[in-house]
């Protein structure tokens, strides 16, 4: 009787045991995919944030070729975006809004950007200048109308207006510049191509000052600037579609490929 009573223990033990075994096994499977759930949301939070970059860009450039349609007598072959926003301008509102639909996405952008960028800190750089570049924008002073202009009613908001633009072009040079050591050999190369486009056709606008202060003919000078504004949000599209095909995290610099990810 006593072995009878010792192997109904034993019994009796090694069932408990496995039954604990079952419990503590389901208990684990459960964080474990919790967090793969987790790793899924984030994900799709990330592309999709990094999307608002290709949206925020075709918005703009949008807005530069279409809104001066809501102005007759307007021409984006002879007029400045500028002027869309311009004191007294009708579709200055119009600007207004649209301008705060973009900014919303490009901080979006910008955010992701700096969010997931780590170990890769100059990509991160990037992504916290596009944030403030964007909220710099907002609080971009008006230019008067041409006609104000000639007649000598420039204000402090003209000069201002002057003076951030300057201030963006410096945020053009260094986002492109940080992008360019962020990603390797091929967007780097594509980078430097950008920046030259760009400052090209900012000096060729440039030429066109006194003309547009006086009120006399520009041709061609909308041309000009919407090339630069162009080749600017079209490096931003490049930039998110190379993070949207890099898995997450590939992004971060690897000494033994500099290539990035691919475009």
């Amino acid at each position: 009787m006593a072995l009878a009573a010792c192997v109904a223990t034993i019994l009796e033990t090694r069932h408990s045991l496995h039954a604990d075994a079952l419990i503590s096994n389901r208990s684990s499977r459960r964080p474990a995919r919790q967090s793969g759930s987790d790793g899924a949301s984030a994900e799709r939070w990330r592309r999709s944030l990094l999307a608002c970059g290709i949206l925020a860009s075709v918005l703009y450039v949008a807005m530069t070729l279409f809104v001066g349609l809501w102005w007759e007598g307007y021409s984006i072959v002879s007029g400045v975006p500028s002027e869309l926003s311009a004191i007294g301008a009708p579709t200055r509102q119009l600007w207004i809004w649209l301008g705060v639909v973009y900014a919303i996405l490009m901080v979006g952008f910008g955010w992701i950007v700096w969010r997931s960028a780590p170990p890769n800190r100059a990509l991160r750089v990037v992504g916290a200048l596009l944030m403030t570049h964007t909220v710099f924008g907002q609080f971009w002073p008006p230019m008067h109308q041409r006609a104000v202009l000639a007649a000598g009613g420039g204000t402090l908001t003209d000069t201002l207006h002057l003076v951030w633009a300057a201030i963006s072009g410096v945020f053009f040079m260094f986002i492109v510049g940080f992008g360019a050591a962020a990603l390797g050999k091929r967007f780097r190369v594509y980078s430097i191509a950008t920046m030259v486009i760009v400052l090209a056709c900012g000096a060729v606008t440039g030429t066109y000052a006194s003309q547009l202060q006086a009120d006399l003919p520009t041709p061609w000078v909308g041309v000009w600037e919407r090339i630069s504004i162009a080749a600017f949000m079209a490096w931003i599209v490049v930039l998110a579609t190379a993070l949207l095909r890099a898995p997450h995290g590939a992004a971060a610099p690897d000494r033994r490929n500099t290539r990035g990810p691919r475009l």
